[in-house]
């Protein structure tokens, strides 16, 4: 029994009671209260509402459709399509905002309402506590007969969205058809088994083998792409007949790189290719969040760039590639954000990109790995309940390490330096998730002994600090 409402939008299990999971109730009440935030921000009256293949998502679309058209907002549905596709439709529909029902890399008895401003991107965290004050009031009033809204439905936008990848500069589809590339696609029974090989077959690859490319959303695994979930893929390219592997997250803004080998590229390492790729042609600034993996500050110093961490979400990431003008951006999470095309994190945009990377490289997709430093992270969680305090856990790890460089920004971040290793610099980043009752622990280090050793240590002094009822 679950439902988060945060300033990422509301999330939670289906079903159950109202108030407690993600009920039709929830669902009215929230929406509700995100339209009347839109009538009020906005001349707009407009909505672009998308969502991914989850069985529950056609139930909790109409619910959003026919509350909207109640509040007298006018409605563009692209019903089955990804996340980055809603973003991109947004502004050029000249929309107040948009809404997309996906709960990303959750589990299928999960949904929820990602909630966008009118430029397409998530909004703030200002805005989003509006929206819940909003919501706490009950007072929302609809609109009268004469004046509700009007559903059309469009299912054209990821062919545009795929046209627009095609135009960018640096995507090179004459290099990548010259390749042949033969690549093996896991889309974990979401929307990405419609994108991903219509975006393929639009580059000019040779071949796009389909793993779990049925939009049923019923995932054949966990849905979110780590390399303990992507064991089939993985077995498939082991046989040695494919160039690599691409797994994306059920709304397709996370991308999951595996090599013709059958080992993985590595997560953190979709966004240091890219980023890579993209500085090399159009030398500029670079930013990710303080959970993603130094080696795109690497990269970045290296080529003579600044790279500037933010606190994990992606709106925290965008608003800082704003501040600093960063040309490549995202989440060590798999997430590239690309502004030449928007401002949201792009699964497709970043296939392309790598694509013409690779190619142009005339590299395998290993030997692109191996240019890269090694460093290893540890991601590990813990389950909360109410009654724990996460803040005086915080607090608690701040001062046990306060002889160690810490960051606040977002959680809890410790650094460890070494002065026998002046290319590497070990941390540990601790934060309670927006999106699940958990506290994330991250540790990074040039081993995956040594970044599981820091990250037991830390677990270890938070359960401590939990018996002790800190």
């Amino acid at each position: 029994m679950t439902l988060i409402k945060s300033i990422s939008g509301i999330r939670g299990t289906i079903g159950g009671s109202m108030g407690e999971d993600l009920t039709p109730f929830d669902i009215v009440k929230y929406t509700a209260a995100f339209g009347t935030w839109i009538n009020q921000k906005s001349a707009l009256n407009k909505l672009v509402v998308g969502r991914d293949a989850r069985p529950s998502g056609p139930m909790v679309n109409q619910i959003v459709c026919q509350t909207l058209i109640a509040l007298g907002i006018n409605v563009l549905d692209l019903g089955l399509t990804t996340t980055p596709t809603v973003q991109i439709a947004v502004p050029l529909e000249n929309a107040g905002g948009g809404m997309i029902i996906t709960a990303s890399h959750n589990p299928i008895e999960w949904n929820a309402l990602k909630l966008l401003n009118q430029k397409g991107e998530l909004i703030s965290a200002i805005d989003g506590q509006e929206i819940l004050d909003i919501a706490s009031k009950d007072n929302i009033i609809f609109a009268k007969v004469n004046k509700l809204g009007k559903i059309t439905q469009d299912d054209s936008y990821l062919e545009q969205h795929i046209r627009m990848i095609l135009d960018l500069p640096l995507v090179d589809k004459s290099a990548i058809s010259k390749k042949e590339f033969r690549i093996v696609v896991d889309a974990v029974n979401s929307v990405g088994g419609v994108a991903i090989p219509s975006l393929l077959e639009a580059l000019g690859v040779k071949e796009a083998y389909q793993l779990n490319c049925k939009p049923t959303g019923h995932f054949k695994h966990n849905p979110e792409p780590l390399p303990e979930n992507l064991y089939e893929i993985s077995n498939v390219l082991r046989k040695g007949q494919y160039d690599l592997g691409i797994a994306v997250d059920p709304d397709v803004d996370r991308l999951a790189l595996i090599c013709e080998d059958g080992e993985p590229f590595g997560e953190e390492y979709t966004l240091v290719a890219v980023a890579d790729y993209v500085i090399k042609n159009n030398p500029g600034n670079t930013v990710s969040n303080l959970s993603s993996s130094q080696a795109l500050r690497y990269i970045t110093e290296k080529s003579g760039n600044t790279y500037s961490p933010a606190a994990v979400g992606e709106v925290n990431v965008v608003s800082l590639m704003k501040e600093t003008q960063a040309v490549i951006g995202g989440e060590g999470n798999g997430g590239v954000i690309y502004p030449d095309l928007h401002y949201g994190r792009d699964a497709l945009a970043g296939i392309a990109l790598f694509l013409s990377f690779l190619a142009r490289s005339g590299k395998r997709i290993s030997q692109l790995r191996a240019a890269y430093p090694n460093y290893v992270i540890s991601k590990n969680k813990i389950d909360i309940t109410p009654e724990i305090d996460v803040e005086k856990i915080l607090n608690g790890l701040k001062k046990k390490y306060a002889s160690h460089p810490v960051n606040t920004t977002d959680g809890v971040r410790i650094e460890f330096p070494d002065p026998n290793k002046p290319s590497l610099t070990e941390w540990v980043h601790l934060r309670k998730s927006n999106t699940e009752p958990i506290i994330r622990i991250y540790a990074e280090s040039d081993s995956e002994a040594t970044a599981g050793y820091l990250a037991k240590k830390i677990i270890s002094d938070i359960s401590e600090l939990i018996s002790s009822k800190v």
